[in-house]
């Protein structure tokens, strides 16, 4: 006889819940987010109670500033604002922007002010809540997927949003070089690929050569300020001008919607606007050649012709729009792959190569750089010590001198891009080197050392030769939030821990006492015509007292009524039965009956 354990929906554990050690991968979008469990090279995708395996990067708010689940405000696509200046964010439209720390961007909401990182943190302690729960245990250790070309201040943005949401970031892997490894794993794929990666916020386009279980990105490109979001508001600016009193915020909801319906739809419709594919494709002409473009660049930073690479790997849940696909096959004679699910391939390859880095592996990831860093230096040129596409982890020195008689100090600042002058690159860190040995200018030797991390990361030494004067650095970006603050936020976090459980709670038992008024609502519309009056009477009673307790918003109160309106849900179960049972024997003879017995 065979023995089995029996759950409830969702609640069935993963055969390798009770491993010792446990990490995840995490795929943090600016549309949606997903987190991703592996275990001997085989990946889950971590669902809700629901089934769903999405979770929509979005934080809802009241009108008082508090994070609240059915709250009406509500901040969505915050990817595109972390590591970024006040400056570089300070003209939005949507939200209202405010420098809160020294060059930080903060969204005020009601009398509330959030960081991105903060705003970041509530997305990934989302994520953290759904794995605890289907796995049953305390879930820290994970690795996470960045855009392959964020920047330093982008990364350690992303870091900190960990830090807050109580993860231990085992590393940061770029977004394609993960969709690779997932690929390339399940796919057996061997050879040169492309990894067209466009997302709600970002594209990123790498070259990654596949050979027996080594994956190596060699050369990477693209841009973090392009994506679905940018085809969105093509579509907005064109609806406002033809439907009057549209807000802009419901105009790129609605713009959206009509985005995804041409996936499957030759057109798509809302009042009295009409989009096309055609007109679509118009519209975006000049984003979709910007990916191409890109594209491109990539080809020849690898040194390769197109016929040389094996195909394109399509990545991010963009991809599915029709003239993504048609521009490519327009343009290379390359075969285009897209028979995994392009919004859960990068969170698949985050937890494969969390599991690697706990428990090991025959696979070998190598990554780049995707930007160079450097120094200014006299005149306000760069000097680039780590290029572009350079393979990372990796460390650079560099020798410099004085130039003026006696100089006892020196200044770096450190930038990171492409651009030839320090002014149009981004800041990095400035620093200072103190105690030079008073010397003739050109004598003294001044070295710095670049170390940059599997995470994309820098940390600098500064020292001088002929004497012991040394200072070192972890790169914090100048705008990046300063460490006493995070640690403020964490010590926050634990003080009210008791109070953000209560609060989880009441928000819990709220949610499920609203599914429960408008399931029972269902079924009793459904079935209205064949109920007893005085069942009828019981299940508004019943309603009625499950919503007050609602408007009293205390977690005791909605149990209780929900405690008692369990007999009445029972027999409404029971007549709802009864009746779907009966509309089946209908029509069937009982000789028919007696056939099916035998």
């Amino acid at each position: 006889m065979n023995l089995y354990d029996i759950y409830e929906p969702g609640q069935t554990p993963l055969p390798h819940q009770n491993d010792d050690i446990l990490a995840l991968g995490i795929d943090l979008g600016t549309t949606n987010s997903l987190i991703a469990l592996a275990k001997d090279g085989k990946v889950e995708v971590i669902c809700d109670e629901f089934g769903n395996s999405i979770l929509p990067s979005i934080i809802h708010f009241n009108d008082n500033g508090d994070i609240d689940h059915y709250g009406k405000n509500s901040v969505s696509s915050i990817k595109r604002f972390i590591g970024k200046s006040y400056e570089e964010v300070k003209n939005s439209n949507i939200y209202n922007i405010i420098d809160c720390y020294e060059g930080n961007p903060g969204i005020k909401i009601g009398s509330k002010i959030y960081t991105p990182v903060e705003i970041s943190a509530e997305i990934l302690k989302q994520l953290k809540k759904r794995a605890e729960k289907a796995l049953g245990r305390e879930v820290s250790k994970v690795v996470i997927t960045v855009p392959a070309y964020f920047d330093d201040a982008k990364r350690l943005a992303t870091k900190d949003a960990a830090l807050l949401a109580g993860l231990d970031v085992l590393r940061l892997i770029n977004e394609p070089t993960a969709a690779a490894v997932a690929y390339g794993l399940d796919k057996k794929k061997q050879g040169q690929y492309l990894v067209y990666d466009l997302g709600g916020g970002t594209f990123d386009i790498s070259l990654l050569k596949m050979e027996n279980d080594i994956f190596q990105v060699v050369a990477t490109g693209g841009d973090s300020e392009l994506g679905g979001d940018d085809f969105d508001k093509l579509i907005a600016e064109e609806m406002l001008k033809t439907i009057d009193g549209l807000l802009y915020k419901e105009a790129l909801r609605i713009a959206r919607k009509l985005k995804e319906e041409l996936t499957d739809k030759e057109k798509a419709e809302y009042e009295n606007f009409t989009l096309t594919r055609e007109h679509f494709a118009s519209l975006t002409k000049d984003l979709v050649n910007k990916t191409i473009k890109l594209t491109n660049k990539v080809i020849n930073d690898s040194r390769l012709l197109p016929n040389e690479i094996n195909g394109i790997v399509l990545v991010g849940g963009s991809t599915r729009m029709p003239v993504i696909k048609e521009k490519l096959k327009d343009i290379f004679p390359i075969t285009i792959y897209d028979d995994l699910d392009p919004d859960k391939i990068v969170a698949e390859g985050a937890a494969i190569q969390a599991e690697s880095l706990i428990k090991g592996s025959n696979h070998l990831l190598v990554d780049v750089n995707p930007l160079s860093i450097g120094l200014e230096i006299m005149g306000g040129m760069v000097e680039k010590i780590i290029p572009r596409n350079s393979t990372i982890p990796a460390s650079f020195i560099q020798e410099f001198t004085t130039y003026q008689d006696g100089q006892s100090g020196m200044l770096f600042h450190i930038v990171q891009g492409e651009r030839e002058l320090a002014k149009d690159c981004r800041s990095l860190a400035k620093f200072e080197l103190k105690g030079i040995p008073s010397m003739k200018a050109g004598i003294p030797r001044i070295k710095i050392k670049f170390v940059i991390d599997a995470d994309g990361l820098l940390t600098i030494s500064a020292w001088e030769e002929t004497s012991s004067v040394r200072q070192t650095i972890h790169v914090q970006p100048s705008y990046g939030l300063p460490h006493e603050v995070i640690r403020t936020m964490l010590f926050d976090a634990i003080s009210h821990a008791e109070e953000d459980l209560n609060a989880r709670k009441l928000l819990e038992v709220k949610s499920e006492a609203e599914r429960l008024i408008y399931q029972v609502n269902q079924v009793k519309s459904e079935i209205e015509n064949y109920l007893e009056k005085d069942l009828k009477e019981e299940i508004s009673l019943g309603v009625d007292e499950l919503k007050r307790s609602l408007e009293l918003n205390k977690q005791d109160l909605i149990s209780t009524e929900m405690k008692k309106f369990e007999n009445t849900i029972e027999k409404l179960a029971e007549k709802h039965l009864e009746l779907k049972f009966s509309s089946k024997l209908q029509g069937i003879k009982i000789e028919d009956l007696e056939k099916l017995s035998k």
